[in-house]
């Protein structure tokens, strides 16, 4: 994205500026058509400007920078997620038209990804294959997407069979409501803000592997040993024996064997000669 103007090449931050008010009030109202909420529309669109602006030399060299905001708008307004936080757990008033409360309506019925694709194709206007590639699909799935929430809407609906109908009603709807974006500037400063919170909270993590690995390495043996055997009952040792009292008979013979040992006859030395 090579932006200039009379003074010469745009800064990063005058660039991003200009991508953020041509692109972010569109934006809003579109998010508002996939979501039905207000506020979820404009946080959405700002955490993509977010994400934009912390990755701002991939954005500004695509080829489509509105585009790649688009998707990760969409992206983040359609997560699962939302329906476990408070603040999204309960609707928001719906539109004061009875026209475009039955619309939005109908379009909340649809699955995320059909509704994802009605509002590319005949809200924001672009063609199927440019549908398909955003909602990251084939073209003939895009196609049955929109065939089949043109069908449900229809069937709420019957005006709405019309393409250019459905068009120009969605246009009015994503209108009538007052949304309305925040400056680029506190944008770029939340994700700056957010960038150094990221930046600290990962060299925090560094540094706490880096000293358990340390401490593991100081304090781990050195050597194996290997583990001591539990402790097992040894079965079948017979009895320590325990001697009894002597007989006379032996008593006898111990007697005699004695005095044998201390008269019996000299050694027997061997002769050097």
């Amino acid at each position: 994205m090579t932006t200039q103007n009379a003074a010469g090449p745009l800064t990063p931050a005058q660039a991003f500026d200009a991508l953020y008010a041509f692109c972010a009030p569109a934006l809003v109202r579109q998010t508002y058509l996939l979501t039905g909420r207000r506020e979820l529309a404009r946080e959405a669109v700002e955490r993509a400007f977010q994400t934009a602006w912390q990755r701002w030399p991939e954005v500004a060299r695509d080829r489509d920078p509105g585009g790649w905001v688009r998707a990760v708008a969409y992206d983040w307004a359609l997560s699962p997620w939302h329906r476990f936080r408070p603040r999204y757990r309960h609707p928001e008033p719906p539109p004061a038209a009875p026209a475009d409360r039955a619309l939005l309506h109908a379009l909340l019925k649809l699955p995320p990804s059909y509704r994802r694709t009605i509002v590319l194709y005949d809200g924001v206007g672009l063609d199927l294959p440019e549908t398909a590639a955003e909602t990251e699909a084939s073209t003939p799935a895009a196609a049955h997407r929109l065939t089949h929430a043109r069908e449900a809407l229809a069937a709420h609906l019957p005006e709405l069979a019309d393409p250019a109908e459905l068009h120009r009603r969605l246009l009015v709807l994503a209108s009538a409501e007052p949304l309305r974006a925040t400056e680029p500037q506190p944008v770029r400063r939340e994700s700056e803000r957010r960038n150094v919170l990221w930046t600290r909270a990962a060299i925090a993590f560094t540094v706490t592997i880096i000293g358990a690995t340390t401490l593991t390495l100081r304090t781990a043996p050195s050597h194996y040993e290997a583990p001591i055997a539990p402790a097992q009952a040894v079965q079948g040792v017979p009895p320590v024996g325990v001697m009894g009292p002597l007989s006379q008979k032996q008593q006898a013979l111990r007697a005699k064997l004695r005095g044998a040992a201390a008269r019996g006859p000299e050694r027997l030395t061997p002769d050097a000669r």
